[in-house]
């Protein structure tokens, strides 16, 4: 966005929380040509009355609440609240997308370098072990089918709740979080679901990023930094459509 009639040029919006790299790039894309892509090319175009930081953000609105893009968890980042705009009624983000201010922290994946180094000998360990949550027994059966986990950790979620010991395979869970919404037969992946153990809401954007490491301090957390913990805590259950 150009601010003070100089040349300058500021990041004041991002859109983040895309499940790979393609899903969004492709995002990006129709974003930036709205008018060639074949979900947009019915928007109306720009007006005269609108400048570029209007238009763009008018659009970002629109594809928010446009699938497939709507069913994804996705985090709306303002980076300098300064600039940051209410969305119009009419065009406000589905419940599960959270909106936050302030910039993006890079943060290094409790045990990434481990899982990196330990290569394919999981195998050969006594217990199904993930590493960036705690270690699950080969006599855990999974919350939904009951069946015993003798899947590796690629296959499985767990609760993310700091006290829920739920553990399952994804593909059950996915399958019982579309059924009681009553859309296994038009989507595959879920946007939300009660916990089979504590019952409590979870985002399945959320299940999927602690799978890979984040949320560590809601099961993790330590007496060093309490504050930090319920910060976290509440911030993940604000997120939680009531």
């Amino acid at each position: 966005m150009q601010t003070g009639g100089t040349a300058y040029w500021a990041m004041v919006l991002i859109i983040h929380g895309f499940p790979n790299e393609i899903s969004g790039l492709r995002f990006e894309w129709a974003w930036q040509h709205p008018e060639k892509s074949r979900r947009l090319k019915h928007l109306p175009k720009k007006s005269r009355k609108e400048n570029q930081f209007d238009y763009r953000f008018r659009i970002v609105s629109e594809m928010l609440r446009t699938a497939p893009w709507n069913r994804l968890a996705l985090n709306i980042q303002w980076l300098k609240q300064e600039f940051a705009r209410d969305f119009d009624p009419k065009l406000t983000p589905p419940l599960h997308m959270a909106v936050a201010y302030g910039p993006v922290k890079s943060k290094k994946i409790l045990g990434e370098s481990n899982s990196r180094t330990k290569g394919s000998n999981s195998n050969e360990n006594l217990e199904i072990t993930d590493a960036f949550t705690v270690p699950v027994s080969r006599h855990i059966r999974c919350a939904v089918c009951s069946e015993l986990l003798k899947d590796t950790n690629l296959s499985l979620l767990r609760c993310y709740q700091p006290t829920c010991l739920m553990v399952s395979h994804i593909i059950c869970l996915a399958k019982r979080f579309l059924e009681k919404k009553n859309e296994n037969a038009v989507h595959i992946v879920p946007v939300e679901g009660a916990c089979p153990k504590c019952n409590q809401n979870l985002l399945w954007g959320n299940l999927i990023r602690h799978k890979h490491g984040c949320y560590q301090n809601l099961s993790q957390g330590t007496d060093d930094d309490p504050v930090e913990d319920d910060h976290w805590t509440n911030e993940l259950l604000s997120q939680v459509p009531m």
